[in-house]
């Protein structure tokens, strides 16, 4: 037979037990009621204490720091869109958690366990452990009103002028009276590319730099590709001719037939006929794969190749470069090739890696150098500029009596001039 064992506890065991809790309570309430002593930060040699918290060299986005400061969420872009990656201090590591998650404002919750990505007008949440995003799909439904919109963007505008303009007197213009004479056509507006047109007409009164209004049309249609060739004009029949093929464009292929002269006559299977529009065959067709049909009048011969279309964005940039090379060549030419030829693209980092590259390396033993300007678009760059062409020798290099160097070897110790057009803006214009 089993005999019960049972543990009598005490009424006063019960009480001082009830008794410690209440302390307890009582102490935690007061240490939370106790004010927070302000924080006291070493600030001596602080120069010394900065470290880097990103290994990586990248176009940066928005970065978290976790709660206890032991990781460090951030969007980077070294490609093409951003990736969020994470920092751990504590291991010392770095890692991919997320491709393509976008950039834009990104918030933590109370724990850092999830993150909250505001990206392209859309919400997304980041489950940082186990590397998914989901979209938060919300409804911000309101009464959109144009003509009260473009009311309000117009007098807006109107006092950032008053207020803001560099010169109080703006010029001297009464600008209280163009206010209410522009504002009249207000009313008579019923699309942003006008209204667009009667602010730039506003601010156009001024007579002052960076200003103006742009209106950014939404499409949902398809942007149409090219095939990167300019077409004979003259020629009438079926098909496209070429009369010029683009340098680096879809139809450079290293063992593509395809050559001046020849007569596009399909797109992938459709003819060109005289005197059709052609585009919609390219419709939305940029970065894919089409088969032209081709015929060479010269050899007789008709083919089939397939070729990827680009945007018309691409087009532009090699028409740049085959503006730039013909500027180049056209320089060479008259001048014997004694003086150099370099065109500031925009006045950024990127221009100025690309002319500094042109002048210490295939103009440097140019007589002289041109630098072009024309058609660029303004940024910050007039002092890096300014610096680099305005070397001073002060050492030869000259063992045994040759020439094999000066310094400084950074910058363009010889003459130059800089050509301008009315259409440089903004740094590109003041630059001169």
């Amino acid at each position: 037979m089993k005999r019960k064992i049972r543990t009598k506890i005490k009424k006063d065991d019960k009480k001082e037990s009830k008794d410690n809790k209440k302390k307890d309570d009582k102490d935690k309430k007061d240490d939370k009621d106790k004010p927070v002593d302000p924080l006291k930060f070493d600030l001596e040699n602080r120069k010394d204490r900065i470290i880097r918290l990103t290994i990586n060299s990248s176009n940066l986005g928005d970065a978290v720091l976790t709660p206890k400061g032991d990781k460090l969420y951030y969007c980077a872009s070294f490609e093409s869109g951003y990736d969020l990656w994470e920092r751990d201090f504590k291991e010392n590591t770095t890692k991919l958690l997320i491709k393509g998650v976008g950039g834009g404002r990104m918030f933590a919750d109370k724990k850092g366990e999830n993150l909250f990505l505001v990206s392209g007008g859309q919400l997304k949440k980041v489950e940082v452990k186990d590397s998914k995003t989901k979209d938060i799909p919300f409804k911000a439904e309101f009464s959109y009103r144009p003509p009260q919109e473009r009311d309000y963007i117009f007098n807006h505008i109107w006092r950032q002028v008053d207020d803001k303009f560099y010169d109080p007197t703006i010029h001297g213009i009464d600008w209280a009276g163009y206010k209410t004479a522009y504002a009249r056509f207000l009313p008579h507006i019923n699309n942003n590319y006008d209204f667009q047109e009667m602010l730039s007409e506003l601010l156009g009164e001024l007579n002052g730099s960076h200003t103006g209004a742009r209106f950014r049309p939404s499409s949902t249609s398809l942007a149409t590709a090219s095939l990167g060739a300019f077409y004979d004009n003259s020629y009438t029949g079926d098909g496209l001719k070429i009369a010029e093929i683009i340098a680096k464009g879809p139809l450079t292929l290293a063992d593509t037939k395809i050559k001046p002269g020849c007569i596009i006559e399909k797109i992938n299977e459709k003819a060109i006929k005289s005197g059709e529009d052609y585009y919609p065959l390219l419709s939305g067709k940029a970065g894919k794969k089409v088969l032209l049909s081709v015929y060479n009048p010269a050899t007789k011969e008709r083919f089939e190749e397939q070729v990827k279309p680009i945007s018309y964005g691409e087009q532009f940039n090699l028409l740049y470069k085959r503006w730039v090379e013909n500027c180049r060549k056209k320089v060479d030419e008259l001048s014997g090739g004694k003086i150099g030829y370099v065109h500031v693209k925009g006045m950024n980092s990127e221009s100025f890696r690309e002319v500094y590259s042109e002048l210490l390396g295939r103009c440097r033993n140019k007589e002289a150098v041109i630098v072009d300007t024309r058609h660029n678009g303004g940024g910050w760059l007039h002092d890096d500029l300014a610096t680099l062409l305005s070397g001073k020798e002060y050492q030869r290099f000259m063992p045994r009596g040759q020439y094999i160097g000066s310094d400084p070897y950074n910058k363009w110790l010889k003459p130059s001039c800089v050509l301008i057009c009315e259409d440089n803006y903004s740094n590109a214009h003041g630059f001169p």
